[in-house]
């Protein structure tokens, strides 16, 4: 039996148990709207953002541009939302417009996930787009290690010019959605995972299946 001296095993076992635990974490995060104040602020916030510029970067364009909308400016944003929705989903029942408006206003903090696009670089922009949604999942990961929630929402006002512009993103720059933050508001619901054994499979030098394609 191998051996170690005490003070190495005190530091694998150390090693070992706090991996475990951050893998716990990972496994446990769910996404949700259900949320209420306090949202991250100060350098708790600047640690989570930090969070999602560790994503991979292939030829280090850096696309990720976080505008972050809190306390009086939530009512502004709101209504800018709302009348990006009104130009583009003008078809939109106008109680699902109002709806989605008083989600914006009441929603403890929002990050808008900005995607500062480079179509003449070298590196694809579907690269660019990898970099972006890998911060934003790497942010929702620091959410939920320290404490928070949040969900990333999309929809048609994405399109819309003038309210991109005010959020930074001259053409030909992107909005990718919003990371909607706070507080859960109780306990996640647990959602059902699909088992990776669906999902995985073993290369032996031949093509391989995968359960979850099969009928």
């Amino acid at each position: 039996m191998q051996s170690f001296p005490l003070a190495e095993w005190t530091v694998r076992s150390i090693s070992l148990y706090m991996s475990q635990s951050v893998l716990d974490a990972l496994l446990s995060r769910a996404s949700t709207d259900q949320l209420v104040e306090p949202a991250p602020a100060g350098n708790q916030l600047a640690r989570i953002l930090s969070a999602g510029l560790r994503a991979p970067d292939h030829g280090r364009l850096r696309p990720w541009r976080y505008t972050v909308i809190t306390g009086a400016y939530r009512e502004s944003f709101a209504s800018q939302f709302y009348e990006a929705l009104l130009r583009q989903s003008p078809d939109m029942p106008e109680a699902n417009r109002l709806r989605r408006r008083e989600r914006m206003r009441t929603m403890p903090a929002i990050i808008a996930l900005g995607f500062h696009a480079q179509p003449e670089a070298k590196i694809p922009v579907v690269e660019q787009e990898m970099a972006l949604a890998a911060g934003a999942m790497n942010v929702l990961n620091a959410l939920h290690v320290e404490g928070f929630g949040g969900v990333w929402v999309t929809g048609a006002f994405q399109k819309d010019r003038s309210f991109l512009e005010n959020l930074g993103l001259p053409a030909p720059h992107r909005l990718e959605g919003l990371l909607l933050i706070g507080t859960p508001s109780g306990d996640i619901p647990k959602k059902r995972r699909p088992d990776i054994e669906s999902y995985m499979a073993l290369w032996q030098g031949k093509p391989v299946s995968f359960a979850a394609d099969e009928g």
